[in-house]
């Protein structure tokens, strides 16, 4: 038995592919369909690693009479929200709109046939009245017989559901872009700081590293002000970074991070380990530990975690993969979990005391009866017995049925990983984590961007890219170049952003829309500012336009990010907290970058590289081109090229001399060249921020 599903590539189409609902995935088939026989629509949306998918699945989607009735009443259309997070943006919006109240996986809404709005909806529907909700199946009849009973109301409902999916773009520019939303932010972030647990607000707890990014970016512009440094909004950013790496949300055994916490205490995670998540934590925890050399706990989650992408998360292709599953054998955490009885069957006498003290197996079990860990008493110093028990519960916990592996390949989240292994290949000098990089972002390049065209995934070609998939791979190759030159990555990403201003930008009232000018024609056309899941498009696409512009001395995309910022000013300043990202991109409009282009020999620029990158300072660029580097030109790139053979833009201008060479810019202004590594030492300590490690 199967359904249309079965010819789907997406792993959470296919877990589908076999229910004994008539699922049909989003397309011309199903919605004609609907249509003609003018039935309702019952959109489900979700993804592979989650749970709770998982489980209205297994109640409701597996039982023949369920499905039997939603055969009946509906078309039912399946979407996978990371290969379609165009459909999941727009309904996810419409159900906060018409349920008031926040969204989540699974979503489940009800679609009039004809113009697709939602009239209905929700996210996990049980199979039997509980949690204050009716069956499904009441809802299943309930919502048909609505649908065919209140046609004018539900067409009432759709125009005013139009409007408001439409009024959330319109923007009101600034007089002058200035620093208000960065005190809004700072005030903000500290109402809605645990001081006792660390985070942002209460259970569930998510780790909202664009937030503790904000804090660290904060506090070197107060330092660098002549202010008093923000040592309070920087505790908060160490705090929630160290609660974090000791709680459960954190893998101690194999590295990697899960989506979010249950509890305050990040105790006990949601399992499912994402991704998106993951290159994020790894470029925070390691640029903290630049900025505060001291805590260990930082470089150890910050490598152990790298180590694990590698190991477990990186195709042989090169590109990286989306997820693991909550659940393995059907049970929510399984993999993760311990008994003080297993532990101690496989650490001796001298091993098993201080990782039970450590981690709190000789404390009352916190999940379901059994343990997972999580540090209750830091190390106070260096403990090779707590590495070797770690590591013999690791190698016997491989043996155990591992969480399923989404194998879906995604350009936006790929980016996300870039950027984090190029910044951790970066600040601890790993070879292994910027080749892991690149392999990603070869594999991008020689598969996934055809004819001068990004695509989402590697699944089906259909799936054209969105911003975020330009603008994330954008940022990463910016943050790639940084830690090593490489021929032809400056032309790529001109290319990107070529295509960026281009297929995206609202060129009347600024910033970026979530699908090209080409993409199909939805209800709505996404243009959001806000933080979620994942950093905004728009804040990355103005922050990483803005920074290549600088570079290259290009005022188009300089004027692109300006744009970007007036047209979020409206909802930046309504909840500046919500728009860390953003933010990143006020500060260099404010606050325009240091670039430092180094030219010469390679073992020389490794050096003179090595002082430029030496400390924390996220509002330095630095490059280091070897003698001899020409930029592959890419045929988009060449109106930005001086000439064929050359490097891009003002890039052009800075000529090797000698044995090395730095031009220093900062922000408009550049100095003369600097020929000693002595004077550049110089310049670079008379900016510098104080000293705090």
């Amino acid at each position: 038995m199967s359904n249309p599903l079965i010819n789907e590539t997406s792993p959470y189409l296919l877990q589908h592919a076999h229910n004994p609902v008539q699922w049909y995935p989003w397309g011309e088939q199903a919605l004609s369909l609907a249509k003609e026989q003018n039935k309702p629509i019952l959109l489900s949306i979700g993804y592979s690693a989650c749970h709770w998918c998982h489980v209205m699945a297994h109640e409701s989607f597996e039982n023949p009479d369920t499905a039997a009735l939603m055969n009946d009443l509906f078309v039912n259309i399946k979407v996978d929200r990371e290969e379609r997070p165009d459909l999941d943006k727009i309904y996810q919006m419409a159900h906060q709109l018409i349920i008031q109240r926040a969204g989540g996986w699974p979503l489940t809404m009800f679609l009039s046939p004809k113009e697709h709005y939602p009239f209905f909806g929700g996210t996990y529907f049980p199979p039997q009245p509980r949690y204050g909700m009716p069956a499904f199946s009441e809802i299943l009849t309930k919502v048909a017989a609505f649908y065919h009973s209140h046609q004018a109301q539900i067409n009432e409902q759709n125009r005013s559901l139009a409007q408001a999916l439409q009024g959330g773009y319109e923007s009101s520019a600034p007089e002058q872009i200035n620093a208000a939303p960065f005190n809004q932010a700072r005030a903000q972030l500290g109402q809605n700081f645990d001081h006792t647990h660390a985070g942002f607000g209460g259970a569930p707890k998510f780790p909202h590293i664009s937030n503790i990014e904000r804090l660290l970016h904060h506090y070197v512009i107060s330092a660098r002000q002549g202010k008093q440094p923000d040592e309070e909004g920087l505790h908060m950013a160490l705090f929630t970074l160290k609660k974090m790496a000791l709680g459960g949300i954190y893998d101690h055994l194999g590295g990697g991070f899960c989506r979010y916490s249950v509890d305050d205490l990040w105790m006990i995670p949601h399992f499912e380990k994402m991704l998106y998540d993951n290159g994020p934590f790894l470029g925070i925890y390691s640029e903290a530990w630049q900025l505060i050399e001291t805590e260990s706990l930082f470089k150890r989650t910050a490598l152990e975690t790298a180590d694990w992408v590698i190991r477990e998360m990186q195709s042989p292709e090169g590109g990286f993969y989306s997820s693991f599953d909550a659940d393995s054998e059907g049970e929510e955490g399984k993999f993760y979990i311990w008994t003080p009885a297993e532990v101690k069957s496989l650490l001796d006498e001298e091993l098993y005391p201080p990782f039970a003290h450590h981690f709190g197996l000789d404390k009352p079990a916190n999940f379901e009866g059994n343990w997972h860990l999580h540090v209750y008493h830091e190390r106070e110093e260096m403990d090779a017995r707590l590495d070797k028990a770690r590591d013999i519960l690791f190698q016997h916990r491989e043996g155990r049925v591992h969480p399923g592996r989404d194998e879906k390949i995604l350009t936006s989240w790929n980016a996300l990983m870039i950027k984090g292994m190029a910044t951790a290949g970066r600040i601890f000098v790993r070879e292994d984590y910027l080749k892991a990089a690149e392999q990603s972002l070869d594999f991008i390049r020689n598969t996934l961007w055809v004819d001068g065209r990004l695509l989402a995934t590697n699944g089906k070609a259909h799936l054209n890219a969105y911003l975020d998939d330009y603008a994330f791979l954008l940022d990463a190759i910016l943050s790639l170049l940084q830690a090593r030159w490489r021929d032809g990555d400056m032309a790529f990403a001109i290319e990107l952003a070529e295509v960026l201003l281009e297929e995206f930008a609202d060129t009347a009232q600024g910033g970026f829309y979530f699908t090209g000018h080409n993409h199909e024609t939805l209800i709505s056309r996404p243009k959001s500012f806000s933080d979620d899941s994942v950093p905004s498009g728009n804040g990355i696409a103005a922050h990483a336009l803005g920074r290549l512009g600088h570079i290259l001395g290009e005022t188009r995309y300089l004027e692109a990010a300006e744009k970007t910022i007036q047209a979020a000013w409206s909802s930046l300043m309504q909840m500046a907290s919500g728009h860390t990202t953003m933010l990143l991109a006020v500060e260099d409009y404010l606050f325009p970058p240091q670039t430092i282009i180094l030219r010469g020999e390679p073992e020389t620029l490794k050096k003179w590289q090595a002082v430029c990158q030496k400390n924390y300072a996220p509002q330095r660029l630095s490059f280091a081109i070897p003698t001899g580097s020409e930029a592959k030109v890419f045929a988009r790139a060449r109106k930005l090229l001086p000439r064929k053979d050359d490097l891009p833009g003002m890039l052009a201008n800075r000529k090797a001399e000698g044995a090395a060479v730095a031009y220093v810019c900062s922000g408009y202004q550049c100095s003369a060249p600097i020929m000693s590594l002595d004077e550049l030492t110089k310049v670079l300590f008379e900016q510098a921020m104080p000293d705090n490690k």
